[in-house]
């Protein structure tokens, strides 16, 4: 569907929107998501471009953000509006419908929530949001933990991926977003869903 000269424009893009920091990021990211995507029988294509994608419009200001999110998600909550931490994923989502024309709502979701997450997650925006956190070069306490979980159950590294950040929030005395523990709670009744069922 995503053939390497889709891929190479919006890499040459990025290139030139990204501190080479951020872009570096995203190739890793891109690579984790193409290499889950093959473990848990997601198009690797599909998963490389959202991956690609997913931190379009981190280096935005946050006024632009704002509105680049708004077009596609007009009730966005106020405090991710309020965090361009929380916003970039949603505001990169209208980069990708405007300037490379895609449709692709699952890719679309999976770019949106790669930072908060859902209640109800694709296998694709478990692979991106997991992908964010276990690239290449990521280094952070529990980095290791999250990789080999990642190799093992997808479910459950997702659960330790949000884990990871209210704990990070926590040790930073920084506010958690309640949708983080709205969707985290999410992530522990599918496993239990997938306990009862096995």
């Amino acid at each position: 569907m995503y053939n390497e000269e889709f891929k190479d424009t919006i890499k040459r893009d990025l290139k030139e929107t990204l501190s080479s920091h951020r872009y570096t990021h995203v190739l890793g990211v891109a690579a984790a998501a193409r290499e889950l995507a093959e473990r848990y029988g997601c198009d690797a294509d599909t998963a490389e471009v959202a991956g690609l994608l997913h931190d379009a419009a981190k280096q935005l200001p946050l006024e632009e953000m704002r509105e680049l999110a708004e077009k596609s998600f007009p009730h966005l909550a106020a405090p991710i509006l309020a965090n361009g931490g929380l916003l970039h994923g949603y505001a990169a989502v209208t980069i990708a419908k405007e300037r490379y024309q895609i449709s692709d709502t699952d890719l679309l979701a999976a770019v949106a929530h790669h930072t908060t997450g859902a209640e109800q997650m694709s296998t694709l925006e478990k692979i991106i949001f997991l992908a964010d956190y276990i690239e290449v070069n990521r280094d952070f306490d529990g980095v290791e933990d999250l990789r080999k979980a990642a190799k093992k159950n997808l479910d459950e590294a997702v659960l330790l991926g949000y884990d990871s950040t209210i704990r990070h929030l926590l040790d930073q005395g920084k506010p958690i977003f309640v949708g983080t523990v709205v969707n985290r709670n999410a992530q522990i009744d599918v496993l239990c869903a997938a306990d009862r069922k096995a």
